[in-house]
């Protein structure tokens, strides 16, 4: 298989669009050291990748949750300098967790430009049916948080019946998840502590707890399925007949499975 083509860069009105802010916000964002440099191209024009626009969604997502700009230079400070934007975006995704559905009411022009692309009505369709998007009067509300997922899976080689068939499947066994970790929280962990617990300040505390769980729960739920997924990937590949060409294919040897 051919490798896939590397995702073209942006120039800095692109990737403002793109995160839906301004050029200015960018910037500042850039001087404060929260942005990497961009890559410098011909004519000194600068130059960003999917980790400036990954790292630019999670700078947005934590000022979203309240956090102040040195509180988000010393959480980036803490990451590894060599995430990826996939890690990036796994970060994000467990930093939104506990956040409010994101959505927003945008234009065609408005969703097009932070989809980066132009959208066909079949696509619309599309994303409409994964829920990534709804009408509203002349516009659309948009979940900001899905919409990257789903604009990426348009291109992927999958009938739309699959990808709506996996997420169901994603759906049900979430949910089921949620439920039994919730009862499970109020048997074990609410339930003996209000019955001998009187002190208002200290109820009020362990009503924040369940607040503070929810990220390392979707930390614990992210790293299990990756590590499942994994291994029942290696089981159902191993098992596959070989093709001609040797014992490892015409093509050589499988590519490895993206590490956890």
């Amino acid at each position: 298989m051919a490798d896939q083509a590397p995702e073209p860069m942006l120039t800095v009105d692109e990737l403002a669009a793109r995160a839906g802010v301004t050029v200015r916000t960018v910037r500042f964002y850039s001087t404060r050291g929260l942005l990497p440099p961009p890559v410098i191209g011909p004519r000194r024009v600068g130059h960003y990748g999917p980790e400036h626009l990954s790292r630019l969604a999670l700078i947005e997502e934590l000022q979203h949750q309240g956090m102040t700009l040195s509180a988000i230079e010393r959480y980036l400070e803490a990451l590894p300098d060599d995430l990826s934007a996939h890690d990036l975006a796994i970060h994000r995704a467990m930093v939104a967790s506990w956040a409010p559905d994101a959505a927003r009411e945008v234009s065609r022009e408005e969703l097009e430009k932070r989809a980066g692309r132009s959208l066909s009505d079949t696509d619309v369709r599309r994303l409409t049916a994964m829920n990534v998007l709804a009408a509203a009067g002349d516009g659309f509300r948009v979940d900001v948080g899905l919409l990257r997922l789903g604009v990426a899976l348009l291109d992927v080689p999958i009938a739309h019946e699959t990808i709506l068939a996996a997420r169901r499947v994603l759906m049900e066994h979430t949910r089921s998840a949620a439920h039994e970790l919730t009862a499970l929280f109020r048997d074990e962990v609410w339930g003996p502590f209000t019955e001998g617990e009187s002190d208002p300040e200290r109820v009020e505390s362990m009503k924040a707890l369940s607040a503070h769980m929810q990220p390392m729960v979707v930390q614990a739920l992210v790293t299990a399925f990756q590590r499942s997924l994994r291994e029942e990937l290696r089981a159902a590949f191993a098992s596959e007949p070989e093709a001609d060409g040797g014992p490892d294919g015409p093509d050589g040897p499988p590519a490895p499975l993206p590490r956890g």
